[in-house]
């Protein structure tokens, strides 16, 4: 049983199909980049992956049980495009808040411990509203790890961040590939992603165009999978 597993899923936005037939699996302590253009269907998948989204046809299992149930969400982080904090909270009462809703034994030295891993201690006490974008993009990290899931699901995790950060998420990624966890990144940012991938998906217009290991090529030239793979699905034949 892997961690994740996406078996036959499809998508319907009325009659047009945002995902088709889309299957692989993630094994434990890999991480997964899962690439395309805009509007290949990544944040879709990503957002079903998580449970945040219903397939149209299909099926998605976490850990052996469905995305949707409350075991599969108590072992996922999600980092997504919404920063999903409390505004008129501080840094500190955030991450306080979601540890005990977590159910985490220790809410106080959890949140403590996450704000220094992201570098945020100094800013504890400050309400997120004052927070530049940057900085509520580093809190949303501390919020993804806090809990420290089995499986980690990231929608463009290094957009708004500077290098220092985008060093630092790679980092904590790296930390938790280590440790066993399974990762799922989206990202346009291909070289970032692919420097941390042991697997690659693309989606060419909903369509899988590729899932398999990330090899040497890609990381030496990260715009060598869409042109071997990316164009194969826009030959007029595989249209829908």
């Amino acid at each position: 049983m892997n961690p994740v597993e996406v078996a036959g899923v499809w998508r319907f936005y009325g009659d047009f199909p945002a995902l088709r037939d889309i299957s692989f699996s993630i094994e434990p302590g890999a991480c997964m980049a899962l690439l395309g253009r805009n509007g290949a269907g990544k944040t879709t998948l990503l957002r079903i992956v998580a449970g945040l989204a219903r397939p149209s046809r299909g099926k998605v299992t976490i850990l052996g049980e469905e995305n949707r149930g409350r075991p599969a969400r108590a072992s996922v982080g999600i980092l997504g495009h919404g920063v999903s904090l409390y505004d008129e909270l501080s840094a500190y009462e955030n991450l306080r808040l979601f540890a005990r809703l977590y159910g985490l034994p220790d809410a106080n030295r959890a949140a403590v411990k996450w704000l220094e891993r992201t570098g945020l201690e100094r800013v504890k006490d400050g309400l997120v509203r004052e927070f530049s974008r940057g900085m509520r993009q580093r809190l949303a990290v501390a919020r993804a790890f806090l809990h420290e899931p089995a499986v980690l699901l990231l929608d463009e995790p290094f957009t708004a961040l500077d290098d220092r950060a985008i060093e630092l998420l790679q980092g904590l990624l790296r930390d938790a590939i280590e440790q066993g966890r399974t990762v799922l990144i989206s990202t346009h940012q291909l070289r970032e992603a692919l420097e941390l991938a042991t697997d690659v998906t693309l989606l060419v217009r909903g369509r899988l165009a590729y899932t398999g290991t990330r090899t040497t090529q890609m990381l030496e030239d990260p715009g060598w999978l869409y042109r071997q793979y990316g164009e194969a699905l826009s030959a007029p034949n595989l249209r829908a």
